[in-house]
């Protein structure tokens, strides 16, 4: 029997490597302070199997940023009891997001560097592909069951977002956690019909 790593194994090794290493340095440099050098050292891999995989430096940010931005929603996810009421859904997802959001560089690099990088509307998607998804998700179910009046959805789904981003930012800046999660809850508590 042979103890040689399948190439399918191996690929999927590296291109984790360099995700980690990348998101390592993202969140302790900032995009523009990591250099592909810095990565490819940390990851302990060539500049030749960094260009294999990503085609350069701001592609791997959109990996990193895409990979973050389902451990956000991940996160939103997992906060949420299965025999809850979709308020309370609700409520448990904005501990969620607020917690999440609350890792060491985390809120920079989605929410100030992404747009920066990549430009407002690609970062928008990858935001309106997760953590929004979740929200306008969790508003929707609110109003079928009732428990919120009927407001127009997309507005609300992009009010709350900017909310929830908002309060991200403000822990980011030395809010406690704890008042930011309590804010953006009455704030969902506001929405009761």
């Amino acid at each position: 029997m042979s103890d040689r790593i399948p190439n399918d194994v191996r690929t999927s090794r590296m291109r984790a490597a360099l995700m980690d290493a990348a998101r390592n340095l993202f969140l302790e440099q900032g995009f523009a302070k990591t250099s592909t050098p810095q990565i490819v050292k940390a990851a302990g891999v060539t500049r030749g199997a960094l260009y294999h995989h990503f085609a350069d430096k701001t592609a791997l940010f959109l990996g990193v940023l895409e990979r973050e931005a389902e451990n956000v929603a991940l996160r939103i996810d997992g906060a949420i009891r299965p025999d809850t009421t979709p308020l309370d859904a609700l409520r448990d997802g904005a501990g969620a997001y607020i917690s999440a959001m609350s890792v060491r560089g985390r809120t920079r690099l989605m929410l100030i560097e992404a747009p920066a990088v990549l430009g407002a509307e690609p970062a928008a998607r990858i935001d309106e592909d997760h953590a929004r998804a979740a929200l306008r998700e969790g508003l929707e179910a609110a109003r079928k069951a009732g428990q919120i009046g009927d407001l127009p959805l997309d507005a609300l789904t992009a009010v709350l977002s900017a909310a929830f981003d908002g309060a991200a930012l403000a822990v980011a800046d030395g809010v406690p956690q704890k008042d930011a999660t309590t804010a953006i809850v009455a704030v969902i508590d506001g929405l009761r019909s």
